[in-house]
């Protein structure tokens, strides 16, 4: 499961790279985190931001942690639930990220967290997207993030990973008249060696702290999850 990912991008740089619109409101996020109102750009309007909050409660969904339901939905369930596939036509978006968080488990209590950043510096992840209402009527928009099986270059930390999309790929994904067939054969593995990765500091846990010292390389971790001053 991915919990946590990072957008830091200008606004310039994300209207070069994606060609859209400015929008006001753009905040810079090194801890994009659950529940966080975050830029996405909709099939609807490909020219320009939306801000959703990441998470979401599909219907459909049964047997599985409050926290996976709500912000990730996986690529294999996409053919197995007839209302993912719905959404796959109806509410696709792309998610602007600069990179990813994994924790790699080294105990039932000690987690070492990791960044995993694409050769590319800019690039955005699969997602849907939905509207619902609240108890009190109140209508929110809210988006899931595409994952699927992790890399070579990431299962050592992590058993998944987001579907990563090149600027071909999403110009497909944004194309309101896209085929099902065409959709799905864009949910593909990066190469072996587009990714890098480093230990960060745990405070990436906390979503409330969010500076840019969190994409920094922190000391090396020893079998149990302690961080080290040495390698």
């Amino acid at each position: 499961m991915i919990e946590r990912y990072a957008i830091h991008s200008t606004m310039q740089q994300l209207v070069a790279r994606f060609d859209i619109e400015e929008a006001p409101g753009y905040k810079q996020s090194y801890n994009a985190a659950p529940g966080k109102l975050l830029p996405v750009i909709t099939h609807h309007s490909p020219k320009g931001f939306s801000f959703f909050y990441w998470g979401t409660a599909p219907k459909w969904i049964k047997n599985k942690t409050l926290a996976e339901r709500i912000i990730n939905t996986r690529v294999e369930w996409i053919q197995e639930k007839p209302l993912l596939r719905k959404a796959l036509m109806r509410y696709r978006c792309l998610i602007p990220a600069n990179s990813f968080y994994g924790w790699k488990k080294i105990s039932k209590k000690s987690l070492v967290p990791h960044l995993f950043t694409p050769k590319q510096p800019l690039n955005s992840f699969a997602g849907l997207w939905e509207e619902y209402d609240d108890q009190d009527g109140n209508s929110f928009h809210t988006f899931s993030m595409l994952t699927m099986p992790a890399t070579n270059a990431v299962v050592t930390v992590t058993e998944r990973m987001p579907v990563i999309f090149n600027r071909a790929q999403e110009l497909v994904w944004l194309n309101a008249n896209a085929t099902e067939l065409q959709l799905l054969n864009l949910i593909k593995p990066l190469p072996d060696g587009e990714l890098t990765n480093h230990v960060v500091s745990p405070a990436v846990f906390t979503p409330e702290f969010d500076k840019p010292s969190l994409l920094l390389p922190a000391p090396p971790a020893d079998q149990f999850g302690n961080l080290t001053l040495f390698d």
